[in-house]
């Protein structure tokens, strides 16, 4: 039985189609990826397992129980759900503002005191222990969002937007805590635009548009489905413009287009033989300088699966 599990899960706001007949199952301790452009219906579909927004129609399922109001609390006792923003906690510190959430999940007396040092421990925020809230950075006020969900030792993780307007070193830090966390075993849902860490860390991705769930399956899964034919970079010495139009006129290449200081050449998914190029080259009277296979990653696949739509 999956950990989360998705049956036709619609939602409409008017004439609005936010989510269309969503059907998606992670499994227990994967660490799953959602990816989709703003308003492609991501934030929606974590807000519905978080308890947080009903469906028009359609269920969604958390290890086994139905999300609603009927077993809202029990699904919140196995969730623990970090929004895209923060929040304003004036004058609060770092342990006034665990010992209340914990105090909320009924966590007290001794318990209480080793739970939130094994939090800020886990989330390297033990120095921070006495500082106000509202004075940590951003990366750290990310990272505290975790340390509170992190409290009552959830089986589920739904993550929106964690690493949003996080510096590099901050998201280097997110990404590393949430590697410790999938080793834990928990079960993670992140939604995410920075597309080349999620492809680190995911066991296997989705990605969404228009609220409609386009394609899923790991990375090299969606990396494979967007291979349509080879993308080659070429380098000559000189001469770059008449090299591309030698290029572009043999057999199987789609197009041929003088690219910053190279060629980039697209050639049909039949086509093969790449060594045809260099030899033709050479004996045009180039000298060859460069020629490799653009990879295809997390981003660029995203790029070609999807069409840049938006509600």
């Amino acid at each position: 039985m999956p950990m989360i599990q998705t049956i036709n899960l619609t939602k409409r706001y008017g004439d609005l189609m936010a989510l269309a007949n969503l059907n998606l199952e992670i499994d227990a301790g994967d660490c799953f990826g959602f990816i989709g452009p703003n308003g492609a219906g991501k934030t929606t579909t974590i807000k519905i397992l978080a308890t947080l927004l009903k469906p028009t129609w359609g269920e969604a399922r958390i290890d086994g129980l139905s999300v609603g109001p009927v077993n809202a609390r029990q699904v919140r006792a196995i969730i623990g759900y970090v929004p895209d923003y923060f929040g304003s906690y004036q004058d609060m510190v770092v342990r006034e503002y665990l010992e209340f959430f914990a105090a909320s999940y009924g966590i007290h007396g001794p318990k209480r005191d080793q739970v939130i040092g094994d939090v800020l421990n886990l989330t390297d925020l033990a120095y921070k222990v006495d500082a106000e809230v509202d004075s940590l950075s951003r990366g750290m006020q990310q990272r505290l969002s975790v340390a509170r969900v992190l409290l009552h030792d959830p089986k589920v993780l739904l993550l929106d937007e964690p690493a949003s307007g996080l510096d590099p070193r901050a998201r280097i830090e997110m990404r590393e805590l949430l590697k410790e966390l999938h080793r834990m075993g928990k079960t993670i849902l992140i939604s995410s635009h920075i597309l080349l860490e999620l492809a680190d860390l995911c066991d296997k991705v989705g990605i969404i548009e228009q609220g409609q769930l386009k394609f899923t399956g790991t990375v090299d899964e969606i990396l494979q489905r967007a291979r349509v034919g080879q993308v080659l970079h070429v380098g000559v010495t000189d001469r770059l413009d008449e090299a591309a139009t030698l290029i572009a006129q043999l057999p199987g290449v789609i197009e041929a287009a003088v690219d910053n200081r190279h060629i980039r050449v697209m050639l049909d998914a039949r086509t093969s033989d790449v060594p045809m190029i260099a030899e033709k080259l050479i004996a045009g009277g180039f000298r060859l300088t460069r020629l490799d296979e653009e990879k295809v990653n997390l981003e660029t696949a995203f790029m070609r699966l999807t069409k840049g739509l938006v509600q």
